[in-house]
């Protein structure tokens, strides 16, 4: 059984082919970081029109790559949520038409479901329970995970998620967009223990995220402070431990409070060096194990949307002749398998 996945959420357009015995048999990716960098920021209008323009060439060279034809598809899987509600649209639209034309079923999938299940394409994917940290550029979240669609959300980010954190103190160091990967490169030859910064709702109990102040705080720290090289450095290492501290103790709490020994981490800052390796540490001295995917499969992505459709395509939770997206979404919503 093969499904295409589709993914358009935000600014990469993601195209896959999944095989349920085979494996991952194709997989496209267009980024649109070029197409926004001169904005500082994702423009929704831009990303909607360019996924006009890529998707279709991507699902044709999908299918050249894994040497198919339309006919060899048994579902279409697309990205109906959370996200941006004109790129979800393009992605549903030309999901929906495909999966009526090829005459199989359409499944719309959930974006974050996508990203959580992303370690599952991996040669040693977790088993169930594990306690999920959903950390992206929109979403950084702590969740239960019992089984597939069996989801109990632990703790959220009641502000900016840990991505846009990055991202806006990024832009303060002057760096270009996306400046999350750009900081955590400049942060490799900062100085530990130069600046200082809090590491924010630890002080109480609860799971609950702000990274917020962390960028005021790193405002007041660049203006009073000369701007060279290796103070920016100093600066974004303070900044960069200060968010991987964070996450790695309310990651702690979680797995205390679950008693769970297994830890997935999925989405773009997962694929950060430094959390990896502090979570690796972590997990190593409480006797567990924690779970991520490789890079390419961190950010948005068309394999994370094939897999989880093949998922929900096995269980029968397909989409009707109608074309509806969501872009907001709770993950506790969606029907267990």
């Amino acid at each position: 059984m093969r499904v295409l996945g589709i993914e358009t959420s935000c600014d990469e357009t993601g195209i896959a082919i999944y095989d349920d015995q085979q494996g991952l048999l194709a997989n496209e990716l267009y980024s649109q970081v070029k197409l926004h960098a001169d904005y500082g920021g994702v423009v929704p209008e831009l990303a909607s029109r360019d996924h006009v323009r890529k998707t279709v060439p991507l699902i044709q060279a999908a299918l050249k790559d894994a040497g198919l034809q339309g006919s060899d598809i048994d579902a279409v899987a697309y990205t109906a949520g959370p996200g941006l509600v004109g790129a979800l649209l393009v992605g549903a639209t030309i999901g929906r038409s495909l999966a009526f034309a090829w005459g199989v079923p359409a499944v719309p999938v959930h974006h974050m479901e996508g990203h959580l299940l992303a370690p599952m394409l991996e040669d040693n994917p977790p088993s169930f329970p594990f306690v999920a940290l959903l950390v992206s550029g929109g979403h950084t979240q702590l969740i239960s995970v019992t089984g597939i669609g069996e989801y109990r959300l632990l703790g959220e980010s009641i502000d900016d998620a840990a991505g846009e954190a990055f991202d806006k103190t990024a832009k303060l160091l002057g760096l270009d967009y996306p400046g999350g990967p750009m900081l955590s490169k400049m942060a490799q030859q900062g100085q530990a223990g130069r600046f200082t910064f809090p590491r924010p709702m630890t002080d109480r109990p609860g799971l609950d995220f702000s990274f917020s102040g962390l960028k005021t705080f790193a405002a007041n720290t660049i203006r009073g402070n000369e701007s060279d090289d290796q103070t920016r450095a100093d600066i974004a290492r303070a900044f960069e431990d200060a968010v991987v501290d964070t996450l790695a103790i309310k990651c702690r709490r979680a797995l205390d409070e679950t008693g769970f020994s297994r830890l997935v981490m999925a989405g773009g800052v997962s694929a950060n060096r430094t959390l990896r390796s502090q979570l690796a540490q972590m997990m190593q001295k409480r006797n567990g194990e924690v779970f991520y995917a490789r890079p390419e499969f961190c950010t948005d992505n068309g394999a994370m949307i094939a897999y989880a459709g093949m998922v929900r395509l096995k269980a029968g939770n397909t989409g009707g002749l109608g074309i509806t997206v969501r872009p907001r979404w709770p993950l506790a919503e969606l029907p267990p398998v």
